[in-house]
């Protein structure tokens, strides 16, 4: 199963009736570049995030301190008008999601894709 494919399955049980997710990815509030220096920051905090971009809203959800792969809950929602990125470099910083996260380069298009539909353009 692809990854994004497993991250919209997690996220399903959050959803309202007939909402339907455009973008998802993940994110991480702790600095990747700290990281390299020092692995024992990621336990000190939850490290990552999955952003579930709907037709109504953005969902931040919770998640382990190591892995995505399991959604606890919703953190919070912000309107569908909230503008991410723009996604570019190595890793995308981002303060626009309610605390400061980082994406990576993997999951831009994801961040491009959904600030191009809020505008209308995609």
């Amino acid at each position: 199963m692809a990854v994004r494919d497993a991250l919209k399955e997690k996220v399903q049980p959050y959803l309202g009736p007939g909402e339907t997710i455009n973008s998802i990815f993940v994110a991480q509030t702790t600095n990747p570049w700290l990281l390299v220096i020092s692995y024992w920051i990621m336990f000190m905090k939850d490290s990552f995030r999955v952003v579930a971009v709907t037709d109504r809203r953005i969902l931040v959800c919770s998640t382990g301190r190591m892995s995505a792969k399991e959604v606890k809950g919703v953190l919070r929602e912000l309107p569908r008008s909230t503008t991410i990125g723009p996604a570019k470099g190595l890793w995308c910083k981002t303060d626009a999601l309610g605390e400061r996260m980082w994406v990576a380069k993997k999951f831009h298009k994801d961040v491009n894709q959904a600030d191009a539909a809020r505008q209308g353009v995609a």
